[in-house]
Protein backbone atom coordinates (compact mmCIF):
# COMPACT_ATOMS: atom_id res chain seq x y z
CA UNK A 1 0.00 0.00 0.00
CA UNK A 2 1.19 3.53 -0.51
CA UNK A 3 0.20 7.09 -1.17
CA UNK A 4 -0.95 8.36 -4.54
CA UNK A 5 1.41 10.57 -6.51
CA UNK A 6 -0.77 13.69 -6.38
CA UNK A 7 -1.22 15.60 -3.10
CA UNK A 8 -4.64 17.03 -2.25
CA UNK A 9 -5.18 20.77 -2.87
CA UNK A 10 -5.79 21.35 0.85
CA UNK A 11 -2.52 19.64 1.72
CA UNK A 12 -0.66 21.75 -0.83
CA UNK A 13 -2.18 24.98 0.47
CA UNK A 14 -1.06 24.21 4.01
CA UNK A 15 2.34 23.18 2.75
CA UNK A 16 2.80 26.34 0.67
CA UNK A 17 1.85 28.58 3.60
CA UNK A 18 4.28 26.77 5.89
CA UNK A 19 6.97 27.03 3.23
CA UNK A 20 6.54 30.77 2.80
CA UNK A 21 6.62 31.34 6.56
CA UNK A 22 9.34 28.90 7.52
CA UNK A 23 11.21 28.08 4.29
CA UNK A 24 11.59 24.55 5.57
CA UNK A 25 11.30 22.62 2.32
CA UNK A 26 13.08 23.02 -1.01
CA UNK A 27 10.27 21.66 -3.25
CA UNK A 28 6.97 22.79 -1.73
CA UNK A 29 4.68 22.10 -4.67
CA UNK A 30 6.22 18.79 -5.70
CA UNK A 31 7.34 16.83 -2.64
CA UNK A 32 4.65 14.99 -0.71
CA UNK A 33 4.39 12.82 2.39
CA UNK A 34 3.74 9.14 1.73
CA UNK A 35 2.30 6.84 4.38
CA UNK A 36 2.94 3.10 4.58
CA UNK A 37 1.98 0.55 7.20
CA UNK A 38 4.15 -2.52 7.79
CA UNK A 39 2.45 -5.24 9.83
CA UNK A 40 5.23 -7.68 10.76
CA UNK A 41 3.47 -11.03 10.92
CA UNK A 42 4.01 -14.76 10.54
CA UNK A 43 2.96 -16.32 7.25
CA UNK A 44 3.07 -19.91 6.02
CA UNK A 45 5.13 -20.11 2.83
CA UNK A 46 6.03 -23.19 0.77
CA UNK A 47 9.22 -23.49 -1.27
CA UNK A 48 11.11 -26.66 -2.36
CA UNK A 49 8.06 -28.67 -1.16
CA UNK A 50 8.80 -27.40 2.33
CA UNK A 51 6.20 -25.36 4.24
CA UNK A 52 7.23 -23.19 7.14
CA UNK A 53 6.08 -20.16 9.06
CA UNK A 54 8.22 -17.13 8.18
CA UNK A 55 8.39 -13.54 9.40
CA UNK A 56 6.93 -11.23 6.72
CA UNK A 57 5.63 -7.71 6.19
CA UNK A 58 1.86 -7.70 5.47
CA UNK A 59 2.05 -11.47 4.76
CA UNK A 60 4.11 -10.91 1.60
CA UNK A 61 7.38 -12.63 0.65
CA UNK A 62 9.38 -10.73 -0.52
CA UNK A 63 7.82 -7.75 1.23
CA UNK A 64 5.87 -4.87 -0.35
CA UNK A 65 7.64 -2.32 -2.51
CA UNK A 66 7.92 1.27 -1.37
CA UNK A 67 7.69 3.85 -4.15
CA UNK A 68 8.53 7.52 -3.62
CA UNK A 69 9.99 10.48 -5.48
CA UNK A 70 13.21 12.27 -4.66
CA UNK A 71 12.34 14.94 -2.07
CA UNK A 72 9.36 13.03 -0.62
CA UNK A 73 8.94 12.37 3.07
CA UNK A 74 8.14 8.81 4.17
CA UNK A 75 6.20 7.87 7.29
CA UNK A 76 6.28 4.09 7.68
CA UNK A 77 4.51 2.64 10.69
CA UNK A 78 5.97 -0.74 11.64
CA UNK A 79 3.81 -2.84 13.97
CA UNK A 80 5.36 -6.00 15.46
CA UNK A 81 2.93 -8.95 15.69
CA UNK A 82 5.64 -11.66 15.99
CA UNK A 83 7.56 -13.07 19.01
CA UNK A 84 10.91 -11.74 17.66
CA UNK A 85 12.26 -8.26 18.29
CA UNK A 86 12.18 -6.31 15.00
CA UNK A 87 13.94 -3.34 13.45
CA UNK A 88 13.93 -2.22 9.81
CA UNK A 89 16.80 -0.54 7.94
CA UNK A 90 16.19 1.58 4.81
CA UNK A 91 19.36 0.48 3.09
CA UNK A 92 21.22 3.30 1.35
CA UNK A 93 18.93 6.15 2.46
CA UNK A 94 21.18 9.00 3.58
CA UNK A 95 19.01 9.76 6.67
CA UNK A 96 20.24 13.37 6.87
CA UNK A 97 19.81 14.37 10.54
CA UNK A 98 17.20 11.59 10.89
CA UNK A 99 19.48 8.87 12.32
CA UNK A 100 16.64 7.71 14.63
CA UNK A 101 15.01 6.25 11.49
CA UNK A 102 18.06 4.33 10.22
CA UNK A 103 17.05 1.07 11.87
CA UNK A 104 20.01 -1.14 12.90
CA UNK A 105 19.06 -2.67 16.27
CA UNK A 106 21.11 -1.41 19.27
CA UNK A 107 22.94 1.09 17.02
CA UNK A 108 20.35 3.79 16.25
CA UNK A 109 17.39 2.31 18.12
CA UNK A 110 16.30 -0.39 20.48
CA UNK A 111 14.29 -3.00 18.55
CA UNK A 112 10.50 -2.92 18.33
CA UNK A 113 9.23 -5.47 20.83
CA UNK A 114 6.24 -7.78 20.39
CA UNK A 115 2.99 -5.81 20.33
CA UNK A 116 4.81 -2.46 19.94
CA UNK A 117 5.07 -0.12 16.96
CA UNK A 118 7.39 2.62 15.67
CA UNK A 119 7.01 5.19 12.89
CA UNK A 120 10.11 5.57 10.70
CA UNK A 121 10.11 9.20 9.57
CA UNK A 122 12.61 10.44 6.97
CA UNK A 123 12.95 12.54 3.82
CA UNK A 124 14.69 11.41 0.63
CA UNK A 125 17.31 14.05 -0.23
CA UNK A 126 19.41 14.02 -3.40
CA UNK A 127 18.87 10.34 -4.24
CA UNK A 128 17.08 8.60 -7.06
CA UNK A 129 17.22 4.99 -8.26
CA UNK A 130 16.83 1.64 -6.50
CA UNK A 131 17.43 1.01 -2.80
CA UNK A 132 15.82 -1.55 -0.51
CA UNK A 133 14.65 -2.16 3.04
CA UNK A 134 15.36 -5.13 5.30
CA UNK A 135 15.29 -6.30 8.89
CA UNK A 136 18.44 -5.28 10.76
CA UNK A 137 18.53 -7.67 13.68
CA UNK A 138 19.98 -11.19 13.83
CA UNK A 139 19.26 -13.09 10.55
CA UNK A 140 15.65 -11.95 10.12
CA UNK A 141 16.46 -10.22 6.85
CA UNK A 142 16.42 -13.70 5.27
CA UNK A 143 12.65 -13.16 4.79
CA UNK A 144 12.06 -9.51 5.78
CA UNK A 145 13.09 -7.44 2.76
CA UNK A 146 11.66 -5.53 -0.18
CA UNK A 147 12.41 -2.88 -2.84
CA UNK A 148 12.56 0.86 -2.16
CA UNK A 149 12.13 2.66 -5.48
CA UNK A 150 12.96 6.35 -5.73
CA UNK A 151 11.65 8.02 -8.88
CA UNK A 152 13.15 11.31 -10.11
CA UNK A 153 11.38 14.53 -9.08
CA UNK A 154 8.28 15.36 -11.12
CA UNK A 155 9.30 16.96 -14.39
CA UNK A 156 12.79 15.42 -14.23
CA UNK A 157 13.80 12.61 -16.58
CA UNK A 158 16.30 9.77 -16.45
CA UNK A 159 19.69 10.50 -18.07
CA UNK A 160 18.85 7.65 -20.49
CA UNK A 161 15.89 6.79 -22.73
CA UNK A 162 12.66 6.24 -20.80
CA UNK A 163 12.08 2.50 -20.48
CA UNK A 164 8.89 0.82 -21.66
CA UNK A 165 8.52 -0.81 -18.22
CA UNK A 166 10.39 -1.15 -14.91
CA UNK A 167 10.77 -4.50 -13.15
CA UNK A 168 12.30 -5.03 -9.67
CA UNK A 169 14.43 -8.20 -9.48
CA UNK A 170 15.43 -9.08 -5.94
CA UNK A 171 17.73 -12.00 -5.13
CA UNK A 172 17.37 -13.87 -1.85
CA UNK A 173 18.27 -17.11 -0.11
CA UNK A 174 15.80 -19.75 1.03
CA UNK A 175 16.51 -21.94 4.06
CA UNK A 176 14.34 -24.99 4.77
CA UNK A 177 15.38 -24.68 8.41
CA UNK A 178 14.78 -21.56 10.52
CA UNK A 179 17.69 -19.13 9.87
CA UNK A 180 17.46 -17.92 13.48
CA UNK A 181 18.09 -21.48 14.71
CA UNK A 182 20.96 -21.85 12.21
CA UNK A 183 22.89 -18.80 13.40
CA UNK A 184 22.11 -19.45 17.09
CA UNK A 185 23.55 -22.95 16.78
CA UNK A 186 26.63 -21.67 14.92
CA UNK A 187 27.29 -19.01 17.58
CA UNK A 188 27.10 -21.69 20.30
CA UNK A 189 29.34 -24.24 18.58
CA UNK A 190 31.74 -21.67 17.13
CA UNK A 191 31.61 -23.33 13.70
CA UNK A 192 30.34 -22.12 10.33
CA UNK A 193 26.55 -21.99 9.93
CA UNK A 194 24.64 -24.30 7.59
CA UNK A 195 24.19 -22.84 4.12
CA UNK A 196 20.92 -22.02 2.34
CA UNK A 197 18.96 -24.59 0.34
CA UNK A 198 18.29 -22.33 -2.65
CA UNK A 199 18.72 -18.86 -4.08
CA UNK A 200 15.57 -17.04 -5.14
CA UNK A 201 14.51 -14.40 -7.67
CA UNK A 202 11.58 -12.38 -6.33
CA UNK A 203 11.02 -15.15 -3.78
CA UNK A 204 11.04 -18.05 -6.29
CA UNK A 205 13.82 -20.70 -6.56
CA UNK A 206 13.03 -21.68 -10.16
CA UNK A 207 13.15 -24.87 -12.25
CA UNK A 208 16.73 -25.99 -11.50
CA UNK A 209 15.75 -26.99 -7.95
CA UNK A 210 13.76 -30.08 -7.00
CA UNK A 211 10.04 -29.49 -6.72
CA UNK A 212 10.26 -25.87 -7.89
CA UNK A 213 9.21 -25.81 -11.55
CA UNK A 214 5.94 -24.09 -10.58
CA UNK A 215 7.82 -21.64 -8.30
CA UNK A 216 9.58 -19.82 -11.13
CA UNK A 217 9.75 -16.08 -11.71
CA UNK A 218 8.70 -15.37 -15.31
CA UNK A 219 9.21 -12.00 -16.96
CA UNK A 220 7.06 -11.40 -20.03
CA UNK A 221 8.48 -8.91 -22.56
CA UNK A 222 7.51 -7.46 -25.94
CA UNK A 223 9.97 -7.42 -28.86
CA UNK A 224 11.81 -4.18 -29.63
CA UNK A 225 11.30 -2.57 -26.21
CA UNK A 226 13.62 -1.39 -23.44
CA UNK A 227 13.05 -2.59 -19.86
CA UNK A 228 14.64 -1.15 -16.71
CA UNK A 229 15.56 -3.99 -14.35
CA UNK A 230 16.01 -2.82 -10.76
CA UNK A 231 18.33 -5.50 -9.35
CA UNK A 232 18.80 -5.95 -5.59
CA UNK A 233 20.97 -8.55 -3.84
CA UNK A 234 19.17 -9.38 -0.59
CA UNK A 235 20.96 -12.75 -0.17
CA UNK A 236 22.36 -13.27 3.33
CA UNK A 237 25.84 -14.55 2.58
CA UNK A 238 26.64 -14.58 -1.13
CA UNK A 239 27.80 -12.26 -3.87
CA UNK A 240 26.11 -13.26 -7.12
CA UNK A 241 26.81 -13.35 -10.85
CA UNK A 242 23.69 -12.67 -12.97
CA UNK A 243 23.07 -13.01 -16.69
CA UNK A 244 20.23 -13.45 -19.20
CA UNK A 245 20.94 -15.94 -22.01
CA UNK A 246 21.59 -14.31 -25.42
CA UNK A 247 20.92 -10.77 -24.15
CA UNK A 248 23.14 -7.79 -23.30
CA UNK A 249 22.51 -5.56 -20.28
CA UNK A 250 23.43 -1.88 -19.99
CA UNK A 251 24.39 -0.77 -16.47
CA UNK A 252 23.06 2.76 -15.76
CA UNK A 253 22.87 3.10 -11.97
CA UNK A 254 24.30 1.47 -8.83
CA UNK A 255 23.18 2.09 -5.22
CA UNK A 256 20.78 4.85 -6.44
CA UNK A 257 23.56 6.84 -8.19
CA UNK A 258 23.75 7.18 -11.99
CA UNK A 259 26.88 5.78 -13.66
CA UNK A 260 28.41 6.12 -17.13
CA UNK A 261 26.45 3.46 -19.05
CA UNK A 262 28.31 0.35 -20.21
CA UNK A 263 27.25 -2.95 -21.74
CA UNK A 264 27.89 -6.32 -20.15
CA UNK A 265 26.69 -9.90 -20.56
CA UNK A 266 27.05 -10.60 -16.82
CA UNK A 267 26.69 -8.57 -13.63
CA UNK A 268 28.34 -9.02 -10.27
CA UNK A 269 26.22 -7.85 -7.35
CA UNK A 270 27.16 -8.18 -3.66
CA UNK A 271 24.68 -8.44 -0.79
CA UNK A 272 23.41 -4.94 -0.03
CA UNK A 273 24.16 -3.61 -3.48
CA UNK A 274 21.63 -2.54 -6.12
CA UNK A 275 22.18 -2.21 -9.88
CA UNK A 276 19.83 -0.76 -12.48
CA UNK A 277 20.25 -2.15 -15.97
CA UNK A 278 18.53 -1.57 -19.30
CA UNK A 279 17.48 -4.68 -21.19
CA UNK A 280 16.79 -4.15 -24.90
CA UNK A 281 14.62 -6.97 -26.19
CA UNK A 282 15.14 -8.52 -29.62
CA UNK A 283 13.43 -6.68 -32.51
CA UNK A 284 11.27 -9.71 -33.45
CA UNK A 285 9.82 -12.64 -31.54
CA UNK A 286 12.80 -15.04 -31.25
CA UNK A 287 10.68 -18.23 -31.02
CA UNK A 288 12.56 -19.11 -27.85
CA UNK A 289 12.60 -18.41 -24.11
CA UNK A 290 15.68 -17.51 -22.10
CA UNK A 291 16.97 -18.35 -18.64
CA UNK A 292 17.86 -15.42 -16.39
CA UNK A 293 20.30 -17.06 -13.96
CA UNK A 294 22.32 -16.22 -10.87
CA UNK A 295 24.90 -18.19 -8.93
CA UNK A 296 27.51 -17.26 -6.30
CA UNK A 297 30.91 -15.64 -6.66
CA UNK A 298 32.96 -17.45 -4.02
CA UNK A 299 36.32 -16.43 -2.59
CA UNK A 300 36.40 -17.87 0.94
CA UNK A 301 37.39 -21.28 2.25
CA UNK A 302 34.08 -22.17 3.90
CA UNK A 303 31.10 -24.12 2.59
CA UNK A 304 28.59 -22.27 0.42
CA UNK A 305 25.34 -22.89 -1.44
CA UNK A 306 26.69 -24.11 -4.79
CA UNK A 307 23.39 -23.87 -6.69
CA UNK A 308 21.88 -21.74 -9.47
CA UNK A 309 18.62 -19.83 -9.41
CA UNK A 310 16.82 -19.28 -12.71
CA UNK A 311 13.87 -17.22 -13.87
CA UNK A 312 12.55 -17.22 -17.43
CA UNK A 313 12.40 -14.37 -19.92
CA UNK A 314 9.40 -14.99 -22.20
CA UNK A 315 8.48 -13.00 -25.31
CA UNK A 316 4.78 -12.27 -25.73
CA UNK A 317 3.20 -13.63 -28.88
CA UNK A 318 1.51 -11.10 -31.15
CA UNK A 319 -2.17 -11.73 -32.02
CA UNK A 320 -1.19 -12.63 -35.61
CA UNK A 321 1.23 -15.35 -34.48
CA UNK A 322 -1.35 -16.79 -32.09
CA UNK A 323 -4.05 -16.94 -34.81
CA UNK A 324 -1.80 -18.60 -37.41
CA UNK A 325 -0.62 -21.41 -35.14
CA UNK A 326 -3.39 -23.62 -33.75
CA UNK A 327 -1.41 -25.35 -31.00
CA UNK A 328 1.00 -23.53 -28.68
CA UNK A 329 4.57 -24.55 -29.59
CA UNK A 330 7.03 -25.80 -27.01
CA UNK A 331 9.73 -23.15 -27.44
CA UNK A 332 13.41 -23.94 -26.95
CA UNK A 333 14.85 -22.56 -23.69
CA UNK A 334 18.33 -21.05 -23.95
CA UNK A 335 20.68 -21.32 -20.97
CA UNK A 336 23.44 -18.77 -20.30
CA UNK A 337 27.08 -19.31 -19.43
CA UNK A 338 28.04 -17.86 -16.05
CA UNK A 339 31.63 -17.12 -14.98
CA UNK A 340 33.41 -19.76 -12.86
CA UNK A 341 32.51 -19.57 -9.16
CA UNK A 342 35.88 -18.09 -8.17
CA UNK A 343 36.36 -15.75 -11.16
CA UNK A 344 38.08 -12.86 -9.39
CA UNK A 345 39.44 -11.46 -12.68
CA UNK A 346 35.86 -11.05 -13.96
CA UNK A 347 34.86 -9.42 -10.65
CA UNK A 348 37.79 -6.97 -10.86
CA UNK A 349 37.16 -6.16 -14.51
CA UNK A 350 33.45 -5.55 -13.87
CA UNK A 351 33.94 -3.24 -10.89
CA UNK A 352 36.65 -1.26 -12.72
CA UNK A 353 34.06 -0.26 -15.36
CA UNK A 354 31.84 1.48 -12.81
CA UNK A 355 32.30 5.28 -13.03
CA UNK A 356 30.14 8.13 -11.77
CA UNK A 357 28.21 10.03 -14.44
CA UNK A 358 30.06 13.17 -13.17
CA UNK A 359 27.96 15.46 -15.37
CA UNK A 360 26.96 19.08 -14.70
CA UNK A 361 23.57 17.87 -13.47
CA UNK A 362 24.93 14.87 -11.53
CA UNK A 363 28.42 15.90 -10.36
CA UNK A 364 30.81 13.63 -8.48
CA UNK A 365 31.74 15.73 -5.44
CA UNK A 366 34.80 13.72 -4.48
CA UNK A 367 36.62 15.14 -1.43
CA UNK A 368 39.89 16.43 -2.95
CA UNK A 369 41.60 17.10 0.38
CA UNK A 370 41.57 14.65 3.27
CA UNK A 371 41.30 15.69 6.93
CA UNK A 372 41.64 12.23 8.46
CA UNK A 373 43.07 8.99 7.13
CA UNK A 374 42.15 5.53 8.42
CA UNK A 375 43.54 2.10 7.62
CA UNK A 376 41.26 -0.82 8.59
CA UNK A 377 42.06 -4.50 8.22
CA UNK A 378 38.96 -6.64 7.66
CA UNK A 379 38.88 -10.39 7.97
CA UNK A 380 38.30 -13.49 10.01
CA UNK A 381 39.89 -14.60 13.26
CA UNK A 382 39.11 -16.69 16.31
CA UNK A 383 37.94 -16.48 19.91
CA UNK A 384 38.91 -19.07 22.52
CA UNK A 385 36.46 -21.85 23.30
CA UNK A 386 34.72 -21.60 26.67
CA UNK A 387 35.88 -24.00 29.37
CA UNK A 388 34.06 -27.37 29.43
CA UNK A 389 32.95 -26.85 25.79
CA UNK A 390 34.02 -28.40 22.50
CA UNK A 391 34.12 -25.84 19.67
CA UNK A 392 33.90 -26.44 15.93
CA UNK A 393 35.99 -23.47 14.73
CA UNK A 394 39.64 -23.74 13.57
CA UNK A 395 41.73 -25.91 15.94
CA UNK A 396 38.91 -26.16 18.47
CA UNK A 397 38.31 -22.37 18.67
CA UNK A 398 35.27 -20.26 17.78
CA UNK A 399 35.09 -18.34 14.51
CA UNK A 400 35.22 -14.57 14.89
CA UNK A 401 35.62 -11.62 12.52
CA UNK A 402 37.04 -8.18 13.12
CA UNK A 403 38.00 -4.71 11.91
CA UNK A 404 41.56 -3.77 13.01
CA UNK A 405 41.43 -6.91 15.17
CA UNK A 406 38.48 -5.56 17.20
CA UNK A 407 35.52 -7.92 17.04
CA UNK A 408 32.51 -5.69 17.74
CA UNK A 409 30.42 -6.57 20.79
CA UNK A 410 26.79 -5.50 20.37
CA UNK A 411 25.65 -3.21 23.19
CA UNK A 412 22.39 -3.77 25.08
CA UNK A 413 21.46 -0.07 24.82
CA UNK A 414 21.22 1.85 21.54
CA UNK A 415 24.46 3.72 20.77
CA UNK A 416 22.70 6.76 19.29
CA UNK A 417 20.73 7.37 22.50
CA UNK A 418 23.86 6.88 24.62
CA UNK A 419 25.70 9.43 22.45
CA UNK A 420 22.83 11.94 22.18
CA UNK A 421 22.15 12.04 25.93
CA UNK A 422 25.83 11.95 26.91
CA UNK A 423 25.50 8.52 28.54
CA UNK A 424 28.19 6.60 26.69
CA UNK A 425 30.00 5.44 29.84
CA UNK A 426 29.72 1.67 30.08
CA UNK A 427 28.01 1.50 26.65
CA UNK A 428 30.90 2.21 24.25
CA UNK A 429 34.39 3.70 24.20
CA UNK A 430 35.45 6.34 21.62
CA UNK A 431 38.91 4.87 20.99
CA UNK A 432 38.55 2.55 18.00
CA UNK A 433 42.07 2.01 16.56
CA UNK A 434 42.60 4.07 13.38
CA UNK A 435 45.38 1.69 12.22
CA UNK A 436 46.12 -1.98 13.01
CA UNK A 437 47.79 -2.13 16.44
CA UNK A 438 50.18 -4.85 15.22
CA UNK A 439 51.09 -4.51 11.51
CA UNK A 440 51.84 -7.76 9.65
CA UNK A 441 52.01 -9.03 6.06
CA UNK A 442 48.23 -8.80 5.61
CA UNK A 443 47.93 -10.88 2.44
CA UNK A 444 51.05 -13.04 2.86
CA UNK A 445 51.67 -16.01 5.14
CA UNK A 446 49.34 -15.39 8.08
CA UNK A 447 50.70 -15.13 11.65
CA UNK A 448 50.16 -18.10 13.97
CA UNK A 449 48.02 -16.10 16.39
CA UNK A 450 44.52 -15.63 14.95
CA UNK A 451 42.86 -14.45 18.18
CA UNK A 452 40.88 -11.19 18.07
CA UNK A 453 40.12 -8.64 20.78
CA UNK A 454 36.48 -7.93 21.62
CA UNK A 455 34.88 -4.59 22.43
CA UNK A 456 32.36 -1.87 21.61
CA UNK A 457 34.63 0.83 20.21
CA UNK A 458 33.72 3.75 17.94
CA UNK A 459 35.52 6.41 15.90
CA UNK A 460 34.47 10.01 16.66
CA UNK A 461 34.51 12.53 13.78
CA UNK A 462 33.93 16.28 13.86
CA UNK A 463 31.16 17.56 11.60
CA UNK A 464 32.28 18.02 7.94
CA UNK A 465 35.51 16.00 8.34
CA UNK A 466 36.63 14.59 4.99
CA UNK A 467 37.65 10.98 5.49
CA UNK A 468 39.86 8.62 3.50
CA UNK A 469 39.53 5.00 4.54
CA UNK A 470 41.64 2.11 3.23
CA UNK A 471 40.06 -1.29 3.88
CA UNK A 472 42.55 -4.15 3.62
CA UNK A 473 41.51 -7.80 3.38
CA UNK A 474 43.64 -10.22 5.39
CA UNK A 475 44.65 -13.82 4.71
CA UNK A 476 44.03 -14.86 8.34
CA UNK A 477 41.99 -18.09 7.91
CA UNK A 478 41.96 -17.40 4.14
CA UNK A 479 41.54 -14.28 2.01
CA UNK A 480 37.95 -13.43 1.14
CA UNK A 481 35.91 -10.68 -0.52
CA UNK A 482 33.94 -8.59 2.00
CA UNK A 483 31.04 -6.34 0.89
CA UNK A 484 31.28 -3.44 3.39
CA UNK A 485 28.21 -1.24 3.93
CA UNK A 486 28.37 2.22 5.49
CA UNK A 487 25.13 3.58 6.96
CA UNK A 488 24.22 7.28 6.66
CA UNK A 489 26.58 8.07 3.76
CA UNK A 490 27.49 7.45 0.18
CA UNK A 491 31.23 7.22 -0.44
CA UNK A 492 33.48 7.39 -3.49
CA UNK A 493 35.53 4.30 -4.39
CA UNK A 494 38.76 6.09 -5.36
CA UNK A 495 41.04 3.06 -5.68
CA UNK A 496 41.46 -0.67 -5.29
CA UNK A 497 44.13 -3.27 -5.80
CA UNK A 498 45.54 -6.66 -4.81
CA UNK A 499 48.12 -7.50 -2.18
CA UNK A 500 49.01 -5.05 0.59
CA UNK A 501 48.11 -1.38 0.16
CA UNK A 502 51.24 0.73 -0.45
CA UNK A 503 50.74 4.22 1.05
CA UNK A 504 53.68 5.58 -0.98
CA UNK A 505 52.74 4.29 -4.45
CA UNK A 506 49.02 3.45 -4.58
CA UNK A 507 47.47 6.92 -3.91
CA UNK A 508 49.12 8.22 -7.10
CA UNK A 509 46.64 6.08 -9.07
CA UNK A 510 43.49 7.15 -7.19
CA UNK A 511 40.61 8.33 -9.39
CA UNK A 512 39.46 11.69 -7.96
CA UNK A 513 37.54 12.70 -11.11
CA UNK A 514 34.70 10.22 -11.69
CA UNK A 515 34.98 7.35 -9.17
CA UNK A 516 31.82 5.35 -8.57
CA UNK A 517 29.70 6.49 -5.62
CA UNK A 518 28.14 3.72 -3.50
CA UNK A 519 26.92 2.68 -0.06
CA UNK A 520 28.27 -0.91 -0.24
CA UNK A 521 31.62 -1.92 -1.71
CA UNK A 522 33.41 -5.24 -2.07
CA UNK A 523 36.83 -5.29 -0.41
CA UNK A 524 38.65 -7.50 -2.98
CA UNK A 525 39.76 -10.96 -1.90
CA UNK A 526 43.45 -10.63 -0.97
CA UNK A 527 43.37 -6.92 -1.76
CA UNK A 528 42.28 -3.47 -0.63
CA UNK A 529 39.82 -0.72 -1.47
CA UNK A 530 40.11 3.04 -0.82
CA UNK A 531 37.02 5.16 -0.19
CA UNK A 532 36.43 8.84 0.59
CA UNK A 533 33.40 10.51 2.15
CA UNK A 534 32.44 13.75 3.84
CA UNK A 535 31.14 13.34 7.41
CA UNK A 536 28.30 15.83 6.95
CA UNK A 537 25.58 13.80 8.69
CA UNK A 538 25.47 13.97 12.52
CA UNK A 539 24.63 10.73 14.34
CA UNK A 540 25.96 7.23 14.97
CA UNK A 541 26.55 5.26 11.79
CA UNK A 542 27.08 1.52 11.57
CA UNK A 543 29.64 0.04 9.16
CA UNK A 544 29.68 -3.72 8.67
CA UNK A 545 30.21 -6.59 6.28
CA UNK A 546 26.95 -7.42 4.47
CA UNK A 547 27.73 -11.14 4.60
CA UNK A 548 25.44 -11.81 7.54
CA UNK A 549 27.64 -14.55 9.01
CA UNK A 550 30.60 -12.14 9.21
CA UNK A 551 28.43 -9.49 10.89
CA UNK A 552 27.30 -12.10 13.43
CA UNK A 553 30.97 -12.90 14.09
CA UNK A 554 31.83 -9.23 14.74
CA UNK A 555 33.00 -7.72 11.41
CA UNK A 556 31.40 -4.36 12.22
CA UNK A 557 32.09 -1.00 13.87
CA UNK A 558 30.47 2.43 14.08
CA UNK A 559 31.29 6.09 13.49
CA UNK A 560 30.05 8.96 15.68
CA UNK A 561 29.66 12.18 13.70
CA UNK A 562 29.31 15.15 16.05
CA UNK A 563 26.82 17.98 15.53
CA UNK A 564 27.95 21.02 13.54
CA UNK A 565 27.60 24.61 14.78
CA UNK A 566 24.56 25.60 12.68
CA UNK A 567 20.98 24.52 13.51
CA UNK A 568 20.71 22.51 10.25
CA UNK A 569 23.90 20.60 11.14
CA UNK A 570 22.51 19.01 14.30
CA UNK A 571 20.79 15.68 14.83
CA UNK A 572 17.07 16.19 15.39
CA UNK A 573 15.73 15.15 18.83
CA UNK A 574 14.47 11.56 19.19
CA UNK A 575 10.81 10.89 18.34
CA UNK A 576 8.38 10.26 21.20
CA UNK A 577 7.67 6.67 20.07
CA UNK A 578 11.35 5.60 19.86
CA UNK A 579 11.39 1.99 21.13
CA UNK A 580 12.86 1.28 24.58
CA UNK A 581 15.34 -1.49 25.34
Amino acid sequence: MGASFLPSPAFLAVFLISFVTLSIHPEPALAITRHYKFDVMLQNVTRLCHTKSIVTVNGKFPGPRIVAREGDRLLIKVVNHVPNNISIHWHGIRQLRSGWADGPAYITQCPIQTGQSYVYNYTIVGQRGTLWWHAHISWLRSTLYGPLIILPKLGTTYPFAKPHKEVPIIFGEWFNADPEAIINQAMQTGGGPNVSDAYTINGFPGPLYNCSAKDTFKMKVKPGKTYLLRMINAALNDELFFTIANHTLTVVDVDAIYVKPFDTETLLIAPGQTTNVLLKTKPHHPNASFFMSARPYVTGQGTFDNSTVAGILEYEESHKTIKSSHSPKKLPLYKPNLPPLNDTSFATNFTSKLRSLASAEFPANVPQKVDRQFFFTVGLGTNPCSKNQTCQGPNGTKFAASVNNVSFVMPTKALLQAHHFGQSKGVYSPNFPINPLIPFNYTGTPPNNTMVSNGTKLVVLSFNTSVELIMQDTSLLGAESHPLHLHGFNFFVVGQGFGNFDPKKDPANFNLVDPVERNTVGVPSGGWVAIRFLADNPGVWFMHCHLEVHTSWGLKMAWVVLDGKLPNQKLLPPPADLPKC
